[in-house]
């Protein structure tokens, strides 16, 4: 993991880019709050468990549909609610994209090669795609980068090493020229082992204040 001290950016070429809680803002606790209105058992308790690796997981590598995940989530915590209870529960945590950050994905993509690599899943795109129209008026995000990464597309999921390297070989890129920005520690010191310029986003930090502090804007 990087910390902000010594920065040398002269040769970075490449940025690649998280998307929950650093372009979508996310609020977590709301998800949490949703479920436990409706369900027995903790919903933090379920995510907390081997449940995560066994069905959490499997969904964000797209390995299951989005029926049979909330089927067995509405088991797994005795959820007394309907299906689109679920949905707007699973969903709570998105809280949408200032245009002031999509203005400066813009700006970063004039200047270096970019790319949005994330841990998601189906039901997630779909409800972030339909509120960055209805908000921002934006149909595709991958307008704003060259190539986009959703997990649950590409079968694979951050920290593996094989995700950055599947992303690095997949469009020619050094890994000494490529900046990557995450706010999970986890994911972040997967990258660093890639050999990646890998930078973990602070709370409360903007993407912005981050690539000011690493001089690529």
């Amino acid at each position: 993991m990087h910390h902000i001290c010594k920065i040398i950016v002269r040769h970075i070429k490449n940025i690649i880019i998280d998307l929950g809680g650093v372009i979508i803002n996310l609020a977590p606790e709301l998800t949490t709050l949703e479920f436990d209105k409706l369900s027995e058992i903790p919903f933090q308790k379920a995510f907390n468990s081997p449940l995560k690796t066994q069905l959490f997981d499997r969904f964000e590598k797209g390995q299951m549909g989005e029926v049979d995940f909330f089927e067995k989530l509405k088991k797994e915590l005795r959820f007394h609610g309907s299906y689109q209870d679920m949905l707007k529960a699973w969903n709570a945590m998105l809280l949408g994209v200032p245009d002031s950050r999509l203005d400066l994905l813009v700006q970063a993509k004039l200047n270096y090669r970019t790319f949005l690599l994330s841990n998601t899943n189906e039901a997630h795109v779909a409800a972030f795609e339909n509120d960055l129209y209805h908000t921002n008026g934006v149909k595709h995000l991958s307008d704003y980068f060259e190539e986009t990464y959703y997990s649950c597309r590409i079968g694979m999921i951050k920290p593996d090493r094989e995700i950055f390297e599947f992303v690095l070989h997949r469009n020619k890129l050094k890994a000494s020229e490529t900046v990557f920005i995450d706010d999970s520690p986890q994911h972040v010191k997967g990258a660093g082992e890639c050999s990646i310029n890998a930078y973990l986003m602070q709370p409360n930090m903007d993407i912005e204040e981050l690539l000011e502090q690493l001089r690529l804007l």
